[in-house]
């Protein structure tokens, strides 16, 4: 489906119980993850051991799990307990009707003590015509493998490789993000304000904020 190499493929279906038996949820997460999942298959697996890759330091395997959907939608709750079921990185691609679209997972160790990682956030191609992707494995480990993956499919969100990591990128991200809220939330206080004085001191609040999202966050 990707057109990854023939030594990554493994086409192996998941039984949905597989899943459950690994991990805790509510009955309202098992009726999302059954009624929104129609099948769930492991198409590949990227790792040193299949491909000429230097182990990674983050990334150990790379998995590639095709699920198709019932109806077009995937709550992110159902994409975190199949995360955290199986502990390695994560590459969904969604299959609806004849559309697909990829799905990554940021994740990274909380701090150096921990021994396990934590999904920070998701990115999300477009949905484009089953067979019209085609993954190409950039990079000489499985972490730049897994950081080319990311950033190919965030797009533009996480800026330029050259000038920062991907934790760089990723947290600056979650500061223009944080920003662009914070504006969101002044702009409709200061179309409510009636006050002249304290119109201008919200004012003067969000210049200040739209300026720091001009010259960059990161």
């Amino acid at each position: 489906m990707l057109g990854l190499p023939a030594s990554t493929e493994l086409n192996r279906r998941i039984p949905k119980q597989k899943i459950y038996g690994k991990c805790e949820l509510s009955p309202a997460l098992k009726k999302a993850f059954s009624e929104q999942i129609a099948s769930l298959h492991w198409r590949n697996k990227i790792a040193p051991e299949v491909l000429n890759l230097a182990a990674g330091k983050e990334v150990q395997e790379l998995e590639v799990f095709e699920l198709r959907l019932n109806d077009g939608q995937i709550d992110e709750a159902v994409l975190r307990l199949i995360d955290r079921a199986i502990p390695y990185h994560i590459l969904f691609v969604l299959v609806w009707e004849d559309r697909m679209r990829l799905v990554l997972a940021y994740k990274e160790t909380p701090d150096a003590k921990s021994t396990g990682v934590r999904v920070e956030r998701y990115y999300y191609t477009d949905w484009m015509p089953v067979g019209e992707v085609v993954l190409r494995i950039e990079g000489l480990s499985m972490d730049a493998v897994y950081e080319n993956l990311v950033r190919r499919i965030a797009g533009e969100a996480l800026g330029d490789a050259r000038t920062s990591t991907l934790r760089e990128s990723v947290a600056a991200q979650g500061r223009r993000e944080r920003i662009e809220k914070q504006i969101a939330a002044l702009e409709a206080k200061i179309r409510r304000e009636k006050q002249p004085k304290r119109k201008f001191e919200l004012v003067q609040q969000l210049r200040a904020l739209e300026a720091s999202l001009g010259e960059g966050v990161g």
